[in-house]
């Protein structure tokens, strides 16, 4: 374990209130994520002023430490200083249930929160499916065919790929249960119960079906993300009152059957339809955008797509292109905006790298640009230079609308969900025809270009400005 790790990880503590105050941590691909047990302990000021901290934002009801690449080996330094083994890098303990006064701000954050913690341990898998994907699509009969239709490779390559997102609902049931405090086991198994053969045969010969007597309509749940989020959400009610009332002599054999009992009806015959309805029709205005908005909806959502990032607001309509990519095999607003704004983080920093003056500061942008293009992490562009200097934010957003407007106007679709912010993100464009890759590619080239165009000639006010806590590098 690296010094420079420990000593970022014991500076972290220390401002942070201490181990005694962290309820649950984990991290993102760049971002430690703390639910606190006592905001007032927070040193908000001085965590900014850490060497190897980007910066630092309080989002979805959490306090969001901005590290950059290094964030899991700090992060295990963080575990390793503090004593708090048992968490896992993609396991976030249960939340604290402290109450607080209601507001409609605190409700957004607990969904933002438990949004986050569903979904963010899943990244690997979505990488690794759509990474396979990808490979199906460029080599296969589609493009290239290399790959024939037909062999044992594409066979392989394709069952692999869809794998990632047929048992979503299982994989979504462990890291939700991970979240609201429930027994992981039983979230995956009502996961599996949901996405059952039988089952799905019955959705899709429309057979009628009850639970316990009580209707049921049954759906195919394979793919899908708002079923098992709020199923997950009320077994964390029904577990525990179960753990409450039987003794604890039969608690081993009936805690678990009474709560998969109680949730048969409540899944299969209430919230299963429910989040399934609302998830066809969520996806359903996500497409619709496209024709209310025109060309302008990928444009807004380019320019707008890292202030989202930054608010923890784009977990929304993550969720959403989870939901659509799932269920049609493509999407044509939300990813293709997410990676043109991607491209023009990427602009930011080599319009900044060229026209700041500074030998230090122009280092630190060009190690931006890296990060962003090479690395995938857009959060040391945004916060080192677009928080820092604010109108390099001006050369994003025209880059985005520039970029977003040729990509509404041509149509273009992306086939894969490749969630990594880089060059490898331009993947997902391939599976269509030639004309969408190319029309893809321009689009990114376009929002690449007019960003750092727009931010070289707005310039830099580089003496303005002396939180210089932000542009600290990470620790090598």
């Amino acid at each position: 374990m690296s010094k420079d790790y420990t000593v970022l990880a014991k500076a972290i503590l220390s401002n942070i209130g201490g181990a005694e105050n962290i309820s649950s941590v984990t991290h993102c691909m760049t971002r430690l994520r703390f639910n606190l047990k006592d905001m007032s302990k927070l040193n908000d000021e001085e965590i900014k002023k850490i060497s190897g901290v980007i910066g630092a934002v309080q989002s979805g009801g959490q306090y969001q430490i901005i590290i950059g690449q290094t964030v899991g080996k700090v992060y295990q330094s963080l575990i390793d200083t503090a004593g708090l083994e048992h968490l896992s890098s993609v396991e976030a303990a249960p939340a604290s249930k402290e109450k607080e006064p209601f507001s409609f701000k605190s409700l957004g954050n607990k969904i933002l929160d438990n949004l986050a913690g569903s979904l963010t341990p899943l990244i690997p898998i979505l990488i690794a499916a759509s990474m396979f994907k990808m490979v199906m699509s460029v080599f296969g009969p589609s493009m290239l065919n290399w790959i024939h239709e037909g062999t044992s490779l594409a066979t392989l390559i394709t069952f692999v790929g869809d794998a990632g997102f047929y048992f979503f609902p299982v994989f979504l049931g462990y890291t939700a249960s991970k979240k609201f405090g429930v027994t992981p086991v039983l979230g995956m198994f009502l996961g599996g119960i949901m996405i059952h053969p039988t089952f799905v045969q019955m959705a899709a010969e429309g057979t009628s079906f009850d639970v316990f007597g009580l209707p049921a309509s049954p759906q195919n749940y394979a793919s899908t993300v708002i079923p098992m989020i709020l199923s997950v959400w009320v077994m964390s009610y029904v577990e525990p009152f179960f753990k409450k009332v039987v003794p604890a002599t039969l608690s081993t054999i009936l805690v678990p059957t009474f709560t998969i009992v109680v949730m048969l009806p409540i899944s299969l015959v209430v919230l299963g339809p429910i989040g399934f309805v609302a998830g066809e029709y969520i996806g359903s205005f996500l497409l619709s955008l496209d024709s209310i908005g025109g060309f302008l909806a990928v444009a807004l959502i380019a320019a707008s797509w890292q202030f989202l990032v930054m608010t923890g607001m784009h977990l929304i309509m993550i969720t959403t292109m989870i939901t659509v990519m799932a269920q049609n095999g493509q999407e044509a607003l939300v990813n293709p905006a997410a990676i043109i704004s991607s491209m023009c983080v990427a602009g930011m920093c080599f319009g900044a790298f060229l026209r700041i003056r500074d030998k230090d500061q122009k280092a630190l942008a060009f190690s931006y640009l890296a990060a962003s293009f090479i690395g995938g992490v857009t959060e040391p562009g945004v916060y080192g230079l677009g928080v820092r200097y604010r109108k390099p934010f001006i050369g994003l957003m025209a880059g985005g609308v520039v970029g977003g407007i040729y990509a509404g106007i041509t149509g273009v679709t992306t086939y894969a969900m490749i969630p990594v912010a880089n060059f490898a993100a331009l993947a997902a464009f391939f599976g269509g025809s030639n004309a969408n890759t190319i029309n893809a590619f321009v689009s990114c080239g376009l929002g690449f270009a007019v960003t750092a165009a727009v931010t070289y000639i707005l310039g830099v006010k580089e003496t303005e400005t002396k939180n210089e806590s932000i542009l600290e590098k990470s620790p090598a």
